[in-house]
C-alpha cells in the first residue's frame, strides 16, 4: 500500500510556512520517507508527482539521489507527462561523473526518431546538458538527421546539441559541416543564431573549417546588413535595434574569420564601417553591437581610418554614464594601446579624469591605462598627474600607482635628477605602500649618477629631517647620509639653494631614527650603518657621541613589538645591532684607524657573540662599490606570458637574497587569477611580499611584480620551486616547476 504524502503545491505550502530550520528540515524528511515507500511501492500512477516534488527538495539543497533510477524509468515511459519530469529529473540529478547517465542512451535514441516535436526537445535539451563523450559519439549521427527537419523548433535544439557535441568531442566536427551551409539560409532568427554559433565553434577548434567558412564571409556580411539596414520588426527589436543578439553573434564570428586574412577582412570593411556609424547608442543594446563592431575592428587586418574610428568609439565610451560600459571602454583601451598608441593618446585626458573615480576598478584600469600611455613626450606631465592621484587614491591602489610611477620614470627620465626628485616624491607621498626593491633600486640609482651624489644627498636630508615616519624614505636617505656624508657637511651644491650643515645635526637626525618607535628594524640597520660609515670621516671628538647610540639601539631594539614577533626580521637585523662589548671593540678599532703611523693596522678578529656574529662595518669603504651584477633570468613562457626573475644582495646582510618576480603578457588576452608560490629547502628562510596584482594584462601592459626575501644562513646551494596557477584565454592553468640554471652568485 502507498503511503499517503503531500502534492507539490501543499508541500511548497507547508515549507514556506516553517519558522525555523528544524521545522522544514522535519517537513522535508518526512516528506522523503513518503517519497522513498512511493518509490518502493512502484506506484506507476503518481510517480511522476513524486519526483517532482523530490526535485523541488533538491533544488533547496537537500539531498535527492535515490531518485536517479526514478528518472530512468519515467523516460523509458510512453506517456509525455511521465517523459517530460523524467528528463527534467535527469538533467537535474544527473552528470558525467556517474555511470547511470549512460542508461538513458537508449531511450534518448528512440525518442530522437519518434517524430514528436515535443519529445525531440526533451531529448535534445538533456543530451545537450548530461550527454558525456560516449553518448555524443553514440547519437551525433541522429542530431546530424534533425539538422535538416523541417520544422524550426527541433532544428533550433538540434543545432544547440551539435554545439555540446562539438565541444566534447572535436573529432566530430566533420559530421556538422556540410549542414551549416544549408542553414545559413534560414530566416528564423532562433535557428540562424544557432548555426551561428555553431560554426564558431567548428572555427574556434578546427583550422581546416576555418578555410572551409571563409568562403560565406559575403554571406555573412549580407545577413548583418540586412539586420541594420531592415526597419522596426516587433518580433526581433531590442530598444529598436534589430535582433542585437544575432548581429552580436555575427560580428564575433566575422572577428574570427578576419583575422590575419587580407581578403576576408577587406571584404568587412565598408559593413563594419556602416555598423559602427548608424548603430543607435541611447540603448544598452546599441552600446553591446558598437562594443563587438570596435573589437572586431581591431582584431581583423582593418584599414587605418576604420582603427581610429574603433578608438573614438571607445573615447565616447568612457564619457558614458554607466560604470559598466566605462569599465569595458577602459579595458578595451588597454588592449589596443599598444598597436594603436597614437590614437589612444587623443583620449588622455579623459582617461585621466576617470582616476578620479570612485568605484576601485575603473580607478585600476584607468590608473593601468595612463601607465601605458606614458612616453617620452608627456612623462613630465603624467607623472605629475599620477602624483597628484597618488596623494588621494585609495590604499589598495597606492602600491601599485606608486610602483607605475617608478617605472615609468626611470624608462622616460628626461634627465637623472628629475628622476631623483620625481623618486623622491613618490617615497615621500606613498610612505609604507612603496614596494621594498624601490629602496635597492633607488639606491643603485644613486650610487650610479656620481655627478648627482652632492644633489641627491641634499635634497635626501631635507626630506629626512621633515618626516622620519616614511620608511622607505628614511631609508633611503640613511645610506645616502652614510655613503656621502662628507658632500653633504662641504655644502658646496650648485643645483639646491645653498644651506650648511654641522656635524651634530647629522648625529642627532639619526639618533633620532635611531629612538623612534615607528622605526623598523631594518631602518635601524640603514641608521646604524651610516653612523659607523660617518665615523671615519668626522672629527675626533664626534667619535664617542656616535658610539652612545648603540646602547640606545640595542634598548630601542628589545622594545620593537615587531622585532620580538619576526624571527626572521631578528636574525638579518641582528648583524648590524652590535651589543656594548662589540661596541668597546668597534671603539679599539676605530682608533687603529686614527693612528698616527699613518698605515692603517689590521683590526684584531671579533669573537662572535651569542646573538649573531657582528659585521664588519668597518670593512665598508667610504664609497661602497655597487654590488655586482646578478644576471637576470627568464624562468617560464607560455602563450604570452612570461615570469623572469631579477636578483639583488643587499651589500649590508650578504646572507639576504632579493628576488623580483616580474610576469608579462604579450598575449591578446589578459592573464587573470595570477597567483604565484615559492619553495625552498628547509634550511633556508622565505618570506613572499604581497604581488603587486593578480591580473596581468595584454598586449605588454604593465607587469606583475612579487618580491622574494630568502635568507641563507648556511650559504647553501639555492634550489627554488615555483608553483603558478592563473587563469588564460578562458582556461584554469597550473604549472610547477622548479628553477634551473639559477646564477651562481645567487647562493655564494
Amino acid at each position: 500500500m502507498v503511503v499517503p504524502s503531500l502534492k507539490l503545491q501543499d508541500l511548497i505550502e507547508e515549507i514556506r510556512g516553517a519558522k525555523t530550520q528544524a521545522q522544514e528540515r522535519e517537513v522535508i524528511q518526512k516528506e522523503c520517507a513518503h517519497i522513498r515507500a512511493s518509490f518502493r511501492d512502484g506506484d506507476p500512477l503518481y510517480r511522476h508527482r513524486q519526483l517532482a516534488k523530490l526535485l523541488y527538495v533538491h533544488m533547496l539543497g537537500y539531498p535527492a539521489h535515490f531518485g536517479q533510477m526514478e528518472c530512468l524509468k519515467l523516460i523509458a515511459s510512453p506517456r509525455f507527462t511521465d517523459k517530460r519530469v523524467g528528463y527534467l529529473g535527469a538533467m537535474l540529478l544527473l552528470d558525467e561523473r556517474q555511470d547511470a547517465h549512460l542508461l538513458i542512451t537508449n531511450s534518448i535514441k528512440n525518442d530522437l526518431s519518434q517524430g514528436i516535436q515535443a519529445v525531440q526537445g526533451l531529448a535534445l535539451c538533456t543530451l545537450s546538458t548530461v550527454g558525456s563523450a560516449d553518448m555524443c559519439r553514440d547519437l551525433a549521427t541522429e542530431v546530424e538527421k534533425l539538422l535538416l527537419q523541417p520544422g524550426p523548433y527541433v532544428r533550433k535544439k538540434a543545432v544547440l546539441t551539435a554545439v555540446h557535441m562539438i565541444r566534447k568531442v572535436p573529432e566530430l566536427s566533420n559530421i556538422f559541416l556540410p549542414p551549416c551551409a544549408q542553414l545559413l539560409h534560414e530566416r528564423h532568427h532562433g535557428v540562424l543564431l544557432g548555426t551561428i554559433t555553431l560554426i564558431t565553434e567548428l572555427c574556434e577548434r578546427s583550422p581546416a573549417a576555418l578555410k572551409h567558412f571563409r568562403k560565406v564571409v559575403p554571406q555573412l556580411v549580407q545577413i548583418l546588413w540586412t539586420l541594420v539596414t531592415s526597419g522596426y520588426s516587433a518580433e526581433h527589436s531590442i530598444s529598436g535595434v534589430s535582433d542585437p543578439f544575432l548581429q552580436v553573434q555575427i560580428l564575433r564570428l566575422l572577428r574570427i574569420l578576419g583575422r590575419n586574412h587580407e581578403e576576408s577582412s577587406e571584404t568587412m570593411n565598408d559593413l563594419l564601417a556602416q555598423v559602427a556609424t548608424n548603430t543607435d547608442t541611447s540603448r544598452n543594446a546599441g552600446n553591446a553591437v558598437l562594443f563587438e563592431t570596435v573589437l572586431t575592428i581591431m582584431d581583423i587586418r582593418s584599414v587605418a581610418g576604420l582603427r581610429v574610428l574603433a578608438v573614438n568609439i571607445l573615447g565616447r565610451f568612457l564619457l558614458n554614464s554607466d560604470k559598466n560600459i566605462r569599465y569595458v571602454a577602459l579595458t578595451s583601451l588597454l588592449r589596443v594601446v599598444q598597436s594603436d598608441h597614437s590614437a589612444v593618446q587623443r583620449h588622455r585626458p579623459t582617461v585621466v579624469e576617470c582616476l578620479r573615480e570612485p568605484d576601485a576598478s575603473l580607478s585600476r584600469r584607468a590608473l593601468e591605462l595612463s601607465l601605458a600611455l606614458v612616453n617620452s613626450s608627456n612623462v613630465r606631465a603624467m607623472t605629475q598627474e599620477l602624483q597628484s592621484f597618488l596623494e588621494s587614491c585609495p590604499p589598495d591602489l597606492r602600491a601599485d600607482c606608486a610602483s607605475g610611477i617608478l617605472l615609468a620614470a626611470e624608462r622616460f627620465a628626461p634627465t637623472k635628477r628629475w628622476h631623483i626628485d620625481t623618486i623622491l616624491r613618490v617615497l615621500t607621498t606613498a610612505g609604507t605602500h612603496v614596494r621594498d626593491d624601490a629602496v635597492a633600486n633607488l639606491t643603485q640609482l644613486i650610487g650610479g649618477a656620481q655627478e648627482l651624489h652632492a644633489y641627491s644627498v641634499r635634497r635626501l636630508y631635507s626630506a629626512l629631517a621633515e618626516d622620519i615616519c616614511q620608511q622607505p624614505l628614511v631609508q633611503v636617505a640613511a645610506w645616502c647620509i652614510g655613503e656621502y656624508g662628507d658632500l653633504l657637511l662641504e655644502g658646496s651644491c650648485e643645483e639646491t639653494e645653498p644651506f650648511q650643515v654641522e656635524e651634530e645635526e647629522v648625529l642627532a637626525l639619526l639618533e633620532k631614527v635611531l629612538q623612534s618607535h615607528m622605526s623598523l628594524p631594518a631602518t635601524r640597520g640603514y641608521a646604524l650603518t651610516a653612523l659607523m660609515k660617518l665615523s671615519t670621516r668626522l672629527r675626533g671628538d664626534n667619535k664617542a657621541a656616535i658610539l652612545e647610540k648603540i646602547p640606545l639601539v640595542e634598548r630601542g631594539g628589545t622594545q620593537d613589538e615587531e622585532a620580538k614577533e619576526s624571527k626572521e626580521a631578528q636574525h638579518s637585523e641582528a648583524a648590524l645591532v652590535p651589543t656594548e662589548p662589540q661596541a668597546s671593540k668597534l671603539l679599539d678599532l676605530l682608533d687603529l684607524l686614527d693612528g698616527t703611523s699613518g698605515a692603517a693596522q689590521p683590526p684584531p678578529p671579533l669573537e662572535p657573540s651569542s646573538e649573531g656574529s657582528l659585521v664588519y662595518l668597518l670593512d665598508l669603504p667610504c664609497v661602497s662599490p655597487a654590488p655586482a651584477s646578478i644576471p637576470n633570468l627568464k624562468v617560464f613562457e607560455r602563450e604570452g606570458l612570461q615570469l623572469n626573475l631579477s636578483f639583488v644582495r643587499p651589500p649590508g646582510t650578504p646572507a639576504l637574497l632579493l628576488i623580483t618576480v616580474t610576469a608579462i603578457n604579450t598575449s591578446g588576452a589578459d592573464v587573470t587569477h595570477f597567483v604565484c608560490q615559492a619553495a625552498v629547502p628547509k634550511s633556508f628562510q622565505l618570506q613572499l611580499q604581497a604581488p603587486s596584482g593578480d591580473t596581468v594584462p595584454a598586449q605588454g601592459g604593465l607587469p606583475v611584480t612579487q618580491l622574494l626575501r630568502i635568507l641563507n644562513p648556511n650559504k647553501a646551494p639555492l634550489r627554488l620551486k615555483l608553483r603558478l596557477t592563473y587563469n588564460h584565454f578562458g582556461q584554469s592553468v597550473q604549472e610547477i616547476f622548479e628553477v634551473n640554471n639559477l646564477p651562481v652568485e645567487t647562493w655564494q
